[in-house]
């Protein structure tokens, strides 16, 4: 039996609704976060920040700092060398600044001391001469040929001649005759809109502590995505080999995409090199707004033509993002998923990205999404009031199906858009009534999914238990998937198999988790592991029995042979043969390293319904359901939670969520009083319809689903407001005093 390429449809574990293994843990208060790591002589890292959006650093004398009794050490970025690498170069200089200070809060130097009150006065100890510099925080403003310049020197080679100075990167997708295709259209719509930066919001913030030995050897113990990427990066910067730096990570309080990077890891190991002792490093809530990566904010133009049946004839979009200080690609990502859920014959997507005088964008679930298709679905809604046509049959008549060529140049396999479509459609929601003041919107969503390098080790136990090693933070449920996974394949009860983080030194490489790739890549990896281990057991009963490997199949969770023909013989159980495994041979386990490819894309829909109150501009979500293809929901309770909560935050980022910048560059809402995110209050229970049409690139046709449901709520709110109010509305948040001046200027 080829049990390397088998594939399953008939399920015993997976698709059931088991108990988290991490919950005991959560709830009672003994799972360790990033800041409950202690060890005896450690220090309390601080680190001091720019007061100023653009300065020169002219000079740092952290000498009474370093003078105060009880303070260890001071760093600054004269610490480090300078990498050759952009990339690296970029990394390094974001985690404390080399010249001159890019952003409101860019670290300058930090300090080490025996206890925080020490750290504290110590910072304050620290002179820094600056000579302020003109600043930018808009993107339109940022890509102007007069703009205050950023960074000299940063654009890549895409970047078209005659483009302003802060402009990083450019890129372009599409096919077809774009002015053949509006030629065609009965009705053409242009609009013009803009988002704002939005934080991921985690409730725990970046902690680490760091232990740079005399041996030249060091441990990190920090909340993050990636444990391999923080080393990377980490051991990079430091000038230390790699094998010389083993990271551990934490239970992780929320990520999103934002600790897909580091800003304070490096920073505790060079303090923690130069003072000799262990380092800790947790920022304030204060310092995460203004210092770590909030989504980008955008600045996009949208022209779309359709015929009166509804047909769309030609679209083009162009997107303009910002992502702070530093260059950034992720408008690729944006302009790739604009049109990405429609089967078009004329298509273009341009991006630039431009730096600002912001912090150092980072990812936030499906980075770049987001933003272009709330413009795009914005326009087709619109078309289909102008057209007086149904927003649901005119997005099923111009689905992508399987064999559409998309925007951004791949053919399409097998997906689940139509599917999604049409159980909306079916969905009481959509043909509920509505009452005065209030609005219907419905958006479509797509992301990439991604695979990548992914390493699992699985131990068949002595007692016929099964522990699971893998190399990515359980950031959305993923101990509990790959465990029914392994037990789904082996034929063990649920309750057999634990799955373990494990540090960088215990397995080979695992890419960060995200882009919605861990439950797809190391739950392959976790089958293939599985199905190794059997292969051992299937040689070691035949050995018992003396017949050929070949005549021995698996089924049930044990070794069984495969006809008449092979014998006459009991079945042997995993616990079975495990009891006697180092009698016939040693330990069985099972190993599988791969760089994953097969994810399939996603696709989802997205119906809201929302109340605005005409006096104060206010709305209420009063509805709210998701439908979206999961290939197949390993474990349902947590693609609801998935699907729920990317539409939580779509909510908050739709409504009320933004970066708010004084004229002095400074960031003027730098915490969760100022920053609103939505509470229990705020959201309506949030319905959901899981589809499943399986991935064919993954044996058990599981597809990602976690980055997809923040996609389609932008659109889906504003398509609900701009109906409510009979004004269509172009910018996010769409916040009350936004609503009321539109509704005035109504009259």
């Amino acid at each position: 039996m080829n049990f390397q390429s088998s594939t399953k449809a008939d399920f015993k574990v997976v698709g059931t609704r088991v108990a988290r293994p991490d919950g005991v843990d959560k709830v009672t208060g003994r799972a360790l976060y990033g800041a409950d790591f202690n060890v005896p002589g450690m220090q309390v890292g601080l680190i001091l920040r720019s007061p100023h959006a653009h300065a020169l650093i002219n000079s740092i004398d952290a000498s009474e700092a370093l003078a105060l009794p009880g303070v260890k050490a001071v760093v600054t970025s004269a610490d480090w060398g300078v990498p050759e690498d952009d990339g690296l170069r970029d990394v390094q200089d974001n985690c404390l600044a080399r010249g001159k200070v890019l952003y409101d809060g860019h670290p300058v130097a930090a300090v080490a001391a025996k206890d925080m009150a020490t750290a504290k006065a110590a910072l304050k100890l620290i002179k820094v001469d600056y000579t302020p510099l003109p600043h930018v925080t808009d993107v339109d403003k940022a890509m102007k040929p007069d703009a205050p310049v950023v960074q000299e020197g940063r654009a890549d080679e895409s970047v078209p001649a005659g483009a302003g100075p802060n402009v990083t990167h450019y890129c372009e997708f599409g096919h077809g005759d774009l002015e053949a295709g509006f030629a065609k259209a009965d009705t053409i719509v242009e609009r013009s809109f803009t988002t704002a930066a939005t934080h991921q919001g985690y409730i725990e913030p970046h902690a680490c502590l760091a232990s740079y030995g005399n041996d030249g050897k060091a441990d990190l113990w920090c909340t993050t995505q990636g444990q391999y990427f923080v080393r990377d990066l980490c051991s990079a910067i430091m000038g230390m080999e790699g094998s010389q730096l083993k990271v551990t990570a934490s239970e992780i309080g929320g990520g999103f995409g934002g600790k897909t990077t580091v800003f304070i890891e490096p920073v505790a190991l060079a303090l923690s090199r130069k003072c000799g002792r262990p380092v800790k490093i947790v920022m304030s809530r204060v310092d995460v707004f203004r210092a770590t990566g909030p989504t980008v904010s955008s600045s996009i133009d949208v022209r779309i033509g359709m015929t009166k049946e509804g047909r769309i004839t030609a679209a083009d979009a162009k997107l303009r993002y910002q992502g702070g200080a530093f260059p950034c690609d992720t408008v690729d990502m944006g302009a790739q998923s604009a049109f990405a859920a429609y089967d078009l014959d004329a298509v273009r997507t341009e991006g630039w990205n431009a730096m600002t005088n912001r912090p150092r964008q980072a990812a936030y679930r499906a980075p770049g999404a987001p933003m272009a298709i709330y413009a795009v679905e914005s326009v087709v809604d619109e078309l289909c009031q102008k057209l007086d046509l149904d927003p649901l049959d005119v997005r099923l008549m111009n689905a992508a199906d399987a064999g559409t060529k998309a925007s951004y140049g791949v053919t399409f396999d097998q997906i689940g858009l139509k599917a999604t479509l049409e159980a909306a459609k079916e969905h009481d929601h959509y043909h509920a009534p509505l009452g005065e003041n209030q609005g219907r919107g419905l958006s479509c969503g797509f992301w990439f999914n991604f695979g990548g390098n992914t390493s699992v080790s699985l131990a068949i136990n002595a007692d016929g238990t099964v522990s699971v090693a893998e190399g990515n933070p359980d950031i959305g449920g993923s101990r509990a998937s790959i465990s029914m996974m392994a037990a789904e394949e082996l034929g063990v009860p649920y309750e057999k198999v634990r799955t373990t983080i494990s540090d960088t030194s215990a397995l080979g490489q695992n890419d960060v988790t995200d882009g919605s790739r861990v439950t797809f890549a190391v739950g392959l990896a976790t089958i293939k592991a599985a199905r190794a281990a059997i292969q051992v057991m299937c040689g070691r009963a035949a050995k018992i029995w003396g017949i050929d490997e070949d005549a021995v199949i698996w089924e049930d969770g044990a070794a069984k042979p495969s006809g008449p023909n092979a014998g006459n013989f009991e079945p042997m159980t995993l616990a079975e043969i495990a009891a006697i495994s180092s009698e016939t041979g040693g330990p069985i386990a099972g190993h599988h390293e791969v760089n994953a490819e097969g994810a399939g894309v996603s696709f989802g829909v997205h119906l809201a319904d929302v109340e605005v109150d005409p006096e104060t501009g206010a709305t209420e979500v009063l509805r709210y359901t998701v439908f979206q293809d999961a290939g197949k929901a390993v474990h349902p309770d947590y693609v609801e939670g998935q699907m729920q909560g990317g539409a939580a935050q779509g909510i908050g980022w739709a409504l009320n969520e933004e970066y708010i910048y004084g004229e002095d560059g400074r960031l003027q809402n730098a915490g969760f009083l100022d920053y609103r995110i939505p509470v229990a209050s705020d959201l309506p229970n949030i319905d959901t319809v899981i589809l499943e049409i399986p991935n064919p690139g993954h044996p058990y046709g599981v597809r990602g689903v976690g980055e997809t449901p923040i996609v389609p709520p932008l659109a889906a709110l504003s398509n609900a407001v701009s109906r409510a109010v009979g004004i269509r509305l172009t910018s996010l948040p769409m916040s009350p005093p936004k609503i009321l001046k539109a509704i005035m200027a109504k009259g």
